[in-house]
């Protein structure tokens, strides 16, 4: 393909190569994660400020993964589908050949967010994610895209 940016959508999933002129090795597509003095610290929270993505890389984007088991039922438990949403966002890493440590950024969308529900939303982003935590926005909504729907997570991922 002669175009200069390549976009290839599998399943849900898109993947943008952006050619550069030279070639990183390993050790150049860490991601660097910045959490400044100067501001709030975030990571009690399960983020951080900003994530910077190196040069390089190939970025891709996973759809908003929902508390869907396999057979696509949901739980009406918060806690539950939000255990399941990662759970499903793991799969996804895996099937692209990715780990958590890639995941620049993450948004997630929340149905009737209150303060009740940070407390389960940061176990389980420290649960996949540990200390490296990506940049991270939360979205109150009042519905998702099935009634049953309480909680989505979408990801910005660099492949090595």
């Amino acid at each position: 393909m002669s175009h200069a940016i390549k976009h290839l959508l599998i399943g849900g999933l898109i993947i943008m190569a952006v050619p550069t002129a030279t070639t990183a090795n390993e050790n150049d597509l860490k991601l660097t994660i910045v959490n400044p003095k100067t501001l709030y610290d975030p990571s009690p929270n399960g983020y951080s400020t900003a994530v910077i993505i190196p040069a390089g890389a190939r970025v891709a984007y996973i759809s908003g993964q929902g508390g869907q088991d396999s057979k696509g039922g949901l739980s009406p438990d918060f806690a539950v589908q939000v255990k399941q949403a990662y759970a499903n966002l793991g799969a996804a890493l895996e099937r692209i050949g990715a780990r958590p440590d890639q995941v620049a950024k993450l948004t997630v969308f929340v149905v009737d967010h209150d303060m009740s529900k940070l407390g389960v939303l940061t176990e389980r982003v420290t649960d996949m994610f540990g200390t490296a935590l990506p940049a991270q926005t939360l979205v109150p909504v009042p519905k998702l895209a099935v009634d049953a729907m309480q909680f989505e997570v979408e990801a910005v991922v660099v492949l090595k």
